[in-house]
């Protein structure tokens, strides 16, 4: 412990997510014992208001419970690494490019509100408005495995706020998730096989704006990955985060050549990529969410841009470990 501070946090981390993980499975226990008491105690001298507070409990422990289930799918092998997101406007100039920007904020709520750290790995903004592209670090327990079935391309439906004529648009945007590879993972890659590029950090100007190349780009020519950060001021760390995201993107690959060997036909249902649209998020002329592989529906769109998605999250994991077959997490139960 004392002579490998890495192995310690890393010991420090599995046992804070079991001391999370008992502590919750025990304050569930209660919830659930002072309940049916209540119940009891509410029949007994018959307080209608008493029993009907206990069964609204009951209710949400039993959603709860239900997403404990999913979150006990969670056992892939990176699935409990932290994870990198990145969020890329399709065609559409402007349209698409606020599209991506909404996005990036929706999973910086979802994140926030799991507990979870959230670091700007690195952003290009659009022209006029939105983001051209941007890599969020999500930091905390679980978080790959929250996230991973959420790669894939978001479709969004609107009256245009740039269309003079107040026309209806389709913008598109993708989404690309991938876990942080610890040091147990060994990952090689052959520097003679990458090409390294520095550029100028963008930002919002001032007095602080950067006036050095210490933005870095790694391309890695085998797989066509690239990857960038412009985090720190530092070329030298930005170069080094690069390298850590680089793994990060190869290792996810490999995971899903496994998984495709593993389940070609499941694989096949829920294929990830640029072309292959997962959820329709429409504005207008009505208000509806849709996962197009689960079916899951939400009629309050402003809520899930708010970061509102454990819903759509928890019935995509329950239709991945049943093999792409149309699931929800009641089927779990």
């Amino acid at each position: 412990m004392w002579n490998d501070a890495a192995e310690a946090q890393k010991l420090m981390r599995e046992r804070q997510g079991l001391d999370e993980g008992i502590s919750s499975v025990r304050a569930f226990e209660q919830q659930l014992k002072d309940s049916i008491e209540l119940i009891e105690l509410g029949e007994e001298e018959g307080d209608a208001d008493i029993i009907r507070d206990a069964e609204e409990t009951l209710k949400g422990l039993r959603t709860e419970a239900a997403r404990r289930q999913v979150e006990a799918m969670l056992s892939g092998e990176a699935d409990s690494n932290d994870t990198y997101l990145e969020v890329h406007s399709g065609a559409g100039g402007t349209e698409s490019q606020d599209w991506a920007n909404m996005l990036l904020r929706m999973y910086t709520r979802w994140a926030e509100r799991q507990g979870y750290k959230v670091e700007l790995m690195e952003i290009h903004d659009g022209e006029e408005a939105g983001i051209k592209s941007a890599t969020l670090l999500v930091k905390g327990h679980n978080a790959y495995g929250w996230m991973k079935t959420e790669s894939g391309v978001h479709r969004l439906v609107r009256i245009s706020p740039y269309d003079s004529n107040a026309r209806r648009h389709t913008s598109f945007s993708s989404v690309w998730v991938y876990p942080v590879v610890d040091d147990s993972i060994q990952i090689d890659i052959n520097e003679s096989d990458c090409r390294i590029d520095t550029y100028r950090s963008s930002g919002a100007g001032g007095q602080h704006v950067n006036t050095t190349d210490s933005a870095v780009r790694i391309t890695h020519m085998p797989s066509g990955i690239v990857v960038q950060c412009q985090q720190e001021r530092s070329q030298h760390k930005n170069k080094a985060k690069a390298w850590d995201m680089l793994r990060a993107r190869l290792y996810e690959s490999e995971l899903k050549k496994r998984e495709e060997a593993a389940n070609v036909e499941a694989a096949s249902k829920t294929e990830i990529g640029w072309g292959h649209q997962i959820r329709s998020y429409v504005l207008q002329p009505y208000q509806l969410v849709k996962d197009l592989r689960t079916g899951v529906e939400s009629t309050a769109p402003s809520d899930v841009l708010d970061g509102e998605l454990n819903d759509f999250m928890e019935a995509a994991l329950a239709h991945r470990v049943n093999g792409g077959a149309d699931a929800t997490v009641d089927d779990l139960n």
